[in-house]
């Protein structure tokens, strides 16, 4: 993936016994003794197709080759040794088949319980990871990661294994029948391909890791351009967006080039090597024919076993690369779980305990990068069921104060509490269950309007559902769809308008009924008739909750118990509308430019 969006180790440097040991724990887990069973049924027919393999069907050809030079062997002796050679290669096929099927479930469920794990941490990670991360390349990362372990599994178990039993069994045969130069001989054979295959593999990684990486960043950019679309259309890009697209694809195009013509090479010689030791091997055994020492069936022996151990060596060679490559994509994915989060819950946390719903902000000071501070100082307090609403030119940190509320990033000093809880002392999911907010951008689901709504407490029934809608009034807008609740919003929510999508989050904060409310310049994008009505519904929602209204427009806020005027991070006023006016400061300047820009757009509107 692009370096600029996640960092982690090369192919060629990543460990590969600590990467395995990270998920072996999946493939015999404590907590399933039937997942065990399988792998131990699994592992028995494998033992199982390899004696067959090795003893049975080269020993039955041998004897029939044998037979048919003696003039005496009976014919059915010579038809029972081939048929019994068929059956062997069917018992091969049958116990790794069988083999298959026991183990199937066994990969799926490790792959099932490691891929849960990393969705779980993605969400448990901090807000400034995601913002610093591509959600296409992470994706990527996930699915690559993912996808490579029940091939991992198959291949160390059913490949890797399976070959260095029959290879200890053909070392036997060879030593037994025909001395220790035929094993000597397979021995070094077995011993060159391993080290060239691992040698020109380690190459092809680092060609195929940057193959990966332009992949990845093609895709990322794919993803990230279509989702912004709108914005494309906005400058008329398009051509733009499809050049930069192809530039990506051409770069990865090169690179695969390089990957697969580097496959060829390694093909060539991993041929050479097992072909030479085939002709050397039976050379030896016909030799000794020669010499009385061997029989014609031996010839066949040799042949057939030797075939035998390089089909699967042969395929050592994709297993291998198979593996690397695995423990790349794997080892990403464990950089992603391995990625600390940066807000933990401290140990023993309790759960917020809300009783009234009083908030303050005590010397809070904060910043989203070091040495550069947003909030200096703040002091807040919100008493229990009244309005606060901070006001401020843009930069002032208003919506940092939401972010921190809901803890998304720990304060550097001072301290933020509820009903004298300090935030940090409590459990985050018991505090972000006690606030509900209703953002600036409302983004939903790809999914219905039901769902979305739903979506505030889990397990909220359909009467729920309904009077959350009521109370948004957004009730009679679904009722007219043909589809009602079921009818469906589009990739976030585009299918429908920005005061449509307003009300959604008004009704989906309604279902979760939190005692703490925060309304995040809720109305900002709006057109001044839909802001008025929004504004009916949020005023009705205020009220019995301790609010804090976030806000642009001074006049959504002229109800609001207390103002705070933000700036420069600071608190430089703070009162109720009135005296704010009447003290003539930073906020009377802002209340009269926003009077005169509302009194030019309706004298434009009147002369259009």
């Amino acid at each position: 993936m692009p370096p600029d969006t996640m960092t982690r180790s090369s192919g060629a440097d990543r460990p590969l016994l600590p990467t395995l040991r990270r998920f072996l724990p999946d493939l015999w887990p404590n907590d399933a003794p039937g997942m065990r069973r399988r792998v131990v049924g699994a592992m028995a027919l494998v033992v199982l197709s390899k004696l067959v393999q090795v003893y049975g069907a080269p020993f039955a050809l041998q004897g029939a080759v044998d037979g048919m030079g003696v003039a005496t062997t009976p014919v059915s002796l010579i038809v029972l040794l081939v048929v019994g050679y068929a059956a062997a290669r069917f018992g091969t096929t049958l116990f790794d088949n069988l083999r298959n099927t026991v183990f199937e479930r066994v990969g799926q469920e490790a792959t099932r319980r490691l891929a849960a794990r990393v969705f779980r941490h993605l969400h448990r990670l901090s807000l400034r990871f995601h913002l610093e991360r591509r959600t296409g390349a992470v994706t990527k990362v996930v699915e690559r990661g993912t996808k490579s372990i029940d091939t991992m599994l198959y291949f160390l178990l059913f490949n890797i294994a399976p070959t260095v039993l029959e290879l200890v069994l053909v070392l036997g045969i060879f030593q037994v029948k025909f001395g220790w130069p035929l094993v000597a001989a397979t021995i070094v054979m077995v011993v060159v391909y391993i080290w060239f295959t691992r040698v020109v593999t380690d190459w092809r990684s680092s060609l195929r890791e940057k193959m990966n990486d332009l992949d990845t960043g093609a895709v990322a950019h794919a993803v990230d351009s279509l989702l912004n679309f709108e914005t494309v259309k906005y400058f008329g890009a398009e051509e733009r967006e499809a050049q930069r697209y192809d530039r990506a694809m051409r770069a990865y195009a090169q690179a695969a080039v390089k990957s697969e013509n580097s496959l060829a090479w390694l093909n060539i010689g991993q041929a050479l090597i097992t072909n030479a030791m085939l002709g050397a091997g039976m050379a030896w055994v016909a030799w000794g024919w020669s010499q009385g020492r061997f029989t014609a069936g031996n010839v066949v022996l040799v042949s057939t076993l030797l075939a035998q151990l390089f089909r699967p060596l042969d395929l050592l060679g994709m297993v291998y690369r198979t593996v690397r490559q695995g423990v790349i994509d794997m080892g990403a994915m464990f950089d992603l779980i391995d990625t600390p989060s940066e807000v933990v819950d401290a140990p023993g946390a309790p759960p917020l305990a809300v009783a009234r719903g009083h908030v303050r902000f005590e010397a809070v000071e904060f910043g989203y990068d070091a040495g550069q501070p947003i909030l200096k100082g703040i002091d807040l307090d919100v008493p229990p069921g009244t309005t606060l609403a901070v006001v401020g030119p843009s930069g002032a940190g208003k919506s940092t104060l939401a972010r921190l509320m809901y803890r998304f990033y720990d304060i550097g000093s001072g301290r933020i509490t509820i009903d004298g809880q300090d935030i940090r002392a409590v459990t985050q999911d018991s505090l972000r269950a006690a606030i509900g907010i209703v953002p600036q951008d409302t983004v939903l689901f790809n999914d219905t309007i039901g769902y979305n709504i739903a979506y505030g407490r889990e397990g909220a029934g359909e009467a729920d559902i309904a009077a959350a809608a009521r109370g948004a009034a957004i009730a009679g807008f679904i009722e007219r769809q043909p589809e009602g609740y079921a009818t469906r919003v589009g990739e976030r929510g585009l299918k429908l308008s920005g005061g449509e999508k307003q009300r959604v989050a008004i009704a989906r904060t309604l279902l979760k009924n939190p005692p703490i409310l925060i309304l995040d310049e809720a109305t900002s994008a709006l057109d001044s008739r839909t802001e008025a009505e929004i504004m009916e519904t949020l005023e009705a929602i205020e009220r019995g909750r301790t609010t804090v209204v976030i806000a642009h427009r001074l006049s959504t806020i002229v109800h609001a118990d207390q103002i705070v005027v933000l700036e420069a991070g600071r608190v430089v006023e703070r009162g109720s509308h009135a005296d704010l006016l009447a003290h003539g400061g930073l906020y009377a300047e802002m209340w009269a430019r926003q009077a005169a820009e509302s009194g030019e757009a309706e004298a434009e509107s009147a002369a259009a």
